[in-house]
């Protein structure tokens, strides 16, 4: 064959290409073709889609409230605001910034006005103090309104222009600042609206209110008792004025001879009077001698201490006592009355008790807030305990009537010695009513000793009138199981202290209980009492710390006592008694 090559077809028949290519290269080149034909249709496919998303997204924004209108004239202006609307747009994902802030402070702000008109509807329900609270919010929500209904930022919603961001700017600050003023109020009125919160602060307040009306009660306590305890100026001129009467002329009160029988005749109507006052101890004279129908029988036998015994002896002897007789002595007279006799005089020598009674201070009696009147020095003078000594103090009397210095007798008393005793030793008042004035008020019935003894619903009485018939005392040996009780009770563990609770004692099942308008008490605490009460009453009791001769003694009651005062007494004059 000349001038060829042969070149075996596919399968199925043959060709013959001139040139030398074969069919298999025009295969190949097709190939080439459509790659490149899919290398080019790629990225237009990609660029279409590009395009088709940006119209999209172009005709969405152009269809928002505040559109940007650009003008068709081909300007570099124009230029410049169509590129950068687009560029925002691309940037912020169609959301304009300034709109978004926008949204954000007037969403803020509605949602705050909400809150306080909420607020303000919870309070109004609840009816606070005043309204205040409503007034609160109510005027908040109110400055809400009035802000977002300003013209200039009612236009930034309003307008399609492009935002003015100095106005965002000014419209931020002030929504800012009344959230801010918003957050406050609601923190400072949670408590208003909060139950829990609302009940711990008021157990806080109570907890709070009674811790200081504690200490009010204890400080007021402590100077009622340094009030009633005190010695008014009147009183201290008037013993000073006594006194230098008696220095001065010594001859004309000195006692000659030996005592008046009267002092020691069994057959007269006899008062024992303890005390260091010398206007409280005439007053119960006078008022006893003023109401008797036979002034004459009546023997007074006063004792005081040294300090005022040159005193009370001038007073009696210049007063004319419509005949009645006055023995006046003081504690130091009586020599059998020592330490090594006495139990009150030899605990008086224990630097403990002494510490106690003597270092008298605020700090000190608060401890002991209830029982702090015991604490007091005169519970441990013998001019209180006296009365535990009465029948070796008037060895040849039968019966004597003991009084205190802070009480005025009415009527005529000699009843009292008519009364039968049935052999017990103590009348007096009985004052238990209900569960008050037991015997459980005055004594420790946790001890032992006395859980033993007593019956802790035994009714108490009382001391300021007690008429004791010595002879069925001197049988019952009252004074020896007064020092057994005395003895025991040195460190306060039986008892607190005072005289009641050792009388209760040592007359426990000897006490004969007189009728109640024998001897009315409470004068000088208790400002409630019935007035007919005191005036059909033979004795009546200034207990308490409101004595009638301090200034704190209740008006009320004053005149009752001071009607039997000595207001002729020159002394009494010169040192200013008050009528």
């Amino acid at each position: 064959m000349a001038g060829g090559v042969g070149v075996r077809g596919p399968r199925g028949g043959g060709t013959k290409v001139g040139g030398g290519f074969s069919s298999s290269s025009s295969l190949k080149l097709n190939k080439l073709k459509l790659l490149l034909l899919l290398l080019l249709l790629v990225p237009t496919m990609f660029l279409l889609l590009f395009f088709i998303t940006t119209g999209s997204l172009l005709y969405r924004v152009n269809t928002a409230p505040y559109p940007v209108q650009i003008s068709s004239t081909n300007t570099p202006y124009n230029n410049h605001l169509l590129h950068a609307y687009v560029a925002r747009t691309f940037l912020a994902l169609k959301s304009d910034p300034l709109k978004t802030r926008l949204d954000l402070l007037f969403k803020q702000g509605n949602d705050h006005l909400s809150l306080v008109n909420a607020y303000a509807a919870y309070a109004r329900r609840l009816k606070l103090e005043n309204m205040k609270q409503v007034r609160i919010f109510t005027d908040q929500a109110r400055n809400y309104t009035e802000l977002m209904n300003k013209p200039e930022y009612r236009a930034l919603m309003d307008t399609n222009d492009m935002i003015d961001e100095e106005t965002l700017r000014q419209f931020e600050k002030e929504v800012k600042e009344r959230i801010k003023v918003t957050r406050q109020l609601i923190a400072d009125a949670k408590e208003s609206f909060d139950n829990q919160l609302k009940i711990q602060k008021l157990k806080d307040t109570i907890f709070a209110v009674n811790d200081q009306l504690t200490r009010a009660k204890k400080q007021g306590a402590f100077a009622s008792l340094i009030a009633a305890k005190s010695i008014p100026k009147s009183i201290h001129c008037l013993s000073m004025r006594l006194m230098e009467e008696r220095i001065s002329q010594p001859e004309k009160y000195i006692d000659k001879g030996d005592p008046p029988p009267q002092w020691e005749d069994p057959k007269l109507y006899h008062y024992a009077i303890f005390s260091d006052n010398v206007i409280a101890a005439s007053v119960v004279v006078n008022s006893a001698v003023k109401n008797a129908k036979e002034p004459w029988k009546h023997v007074f036998h006063v004792v005081t201490d040294k300090m005022n015994l040159a005193a009370m002896q001038v007073w009696f002897k210049m007063r004319s006592l419509n005949g009645s007789h006055v023995e006046v002595k003081a504690v130091e007279d009586y020599k059998f009355l020592n330490s090594s006799y006495v139990p009150v005089l030899r605990q008086l020598e224990s630097a403990n008790l002494q510490r106690f009674y003597f270092e008298n201070k605020l700090e000190n009696a608060t401890k002991d807030a209830p029982n702090m009147k015991f604490r007091n020095p005169k519970y441990l003078s013998m001019l209180n305990h006296l009365r535990f000594y009465l029948p070796e103090m008037y060895p040849k009397l039968h019966r004597i009537l003991f009084l205190d210095d802070d009480v005025v007798v009415q009527k005529d008393l000699t009843g009292l010695w008519e009364i039968d005793m049935e052999g017990k030793v103590n009348g007096a008042v009985e004052t238990c009513f209900g569960s008050f004035h037991r015997y459980d008020k005055y004594m420790n019935f946790s001890h032992p000793l006395i859980k033993a003894r007593f019956n802790p619903k035994a009714c108490g009485w009382a001391y300021g009138m007690n008429f004791f018939h010595l002879d069925a005392w001197r049988r019952e040996k009252c004074t020896e199981e007064y020092h057994y009780w005395q003895n025991l009770n040195e460190n306060r563990t039986l008892w607190k202290l005072g005289t009641l609770p050792p009388g209760l004692i040592t007359y426990y099942k000897t006490t004969k209980p007189l009728d109640k308008s024998w001897h009315v008490l409470g004068l000088g605490y208790n400002p409630s009492i019935s007035m007919d009460e005191i005036r059909n009453a033979a004795v009546v009791h200034f207990n308490g710390n409101m004595k009638p001769w301090l200034d704190i003694g209740m008006n009320q009651y004053r005149d009752i006592w001071t009607k039997y005062v000595d207001y002729d007494m020159e002394f009494v004059q010169m040192c200013n008694f008050g009528h």
